[in-house]
């Protein structure tokens, strides 16, 4: 039996992983940088909470930020969170953390990395089409560069043919019964993987990419910073 969100369409419940270590940005929590005075998880969640097909957000951090994140969603108006879970010592287990707090309600997850503050709206919606289509979907955009397949020295091995080649974004939408199934059998497996994709690969379910944007970024590493700064003033100025 199909679970509405009581128009008549699916309840997707986004899952925001937000639970990382920083240590690619020298031990500080990227999620709560500001660009232009908003946190980036801020700034994730924003685009989740304007999306008309997300019902819910579920927030995943680090154990110490679960009241530092309830402030700053009440101070910014996030209305759709409904729980802030703790989150594990991989992102696998946040993830899973996080799937594990949503509504009972919920028939599609849509998991998305906090740090990554310009999806919009609209390719949230679009993502979650091509998820209702064949069960999961990550947003993506074609690779741009050439990729080398190198070995441990350094030595190239060999250069795939780019046409077909998709670098993956987030969020990445699946149906929830069968995520569950496939998250299962990886925990059973011992597996631990960086990309939710590779949990449904794995387990036989066919994934589509869903067309994203360039602007899509992660902030990982303080020279994102800029980058970021760039996308909001070309942002800003779009809508003057």
């Amino acid at each position: 039996m199909r679970k509405h969100s009581g128009d008549g369409r699916p309840f997707v419940s986004a899952v925001i992983v937000a639970a990382g270590s920083g240590s690619r940005m020298g031990g500080i929590n990227k999620q709560f940088l500001e660009l232009r005075g908003i946190p980036v998880v801020v700034r994730s969640m924003l685009a989740f909470e304007n999306a008309p097909c997300i019902d819910e957000i579920v927030a995943v951090v680090r154990p110490q930020e679960i009241g530092e994140l309830k402030a700053l969603a009440e101070e910014y108006g996030v209305s759709k969170l409904s729980v802030i879970a703790a989150g594990g010592a991989t992102r696998q287990e946040s993830v899973w953390k996080g799937i594990g707090a949503v509504s009972p309600r919920a028939e599609y997850a849509a998991v998305h990395d906090g740090a990554r503050p310009f999806v919009r709206p609209e390719e949230i919606s679009r993502c979650l089409e091509a998820a209702e289509a064949c069960g999961g979907a990550a947003l993506g955009v074609p690779v741009k560069d050439t990729i080398k397949r190198v070995d441990e020295n350094g030595v190239i091995l060999s250069t795939p043919e780019r046409a077909g080649l998709w670098q993956a974004q987030t969020p990445q939408i699946f149906h929830l019964q069968r995520y569950r199934q496939a998250a299962e059998l990886a925990r059973r497996q011992g597996l631990d993987l960086t990309d939710d994709c590779q949990l449904m690969e794995r387990a036989g379910t066919a994934v589509r990419m869903a067309m994203g944007s360039y602007e899509n970024i992660k902030i990982t590493t303080p020279e994102d910073i800029a980058l970021a700064e760039g996308i909001l003033q070309r942002r800003e100025e779009d809508t003057d």
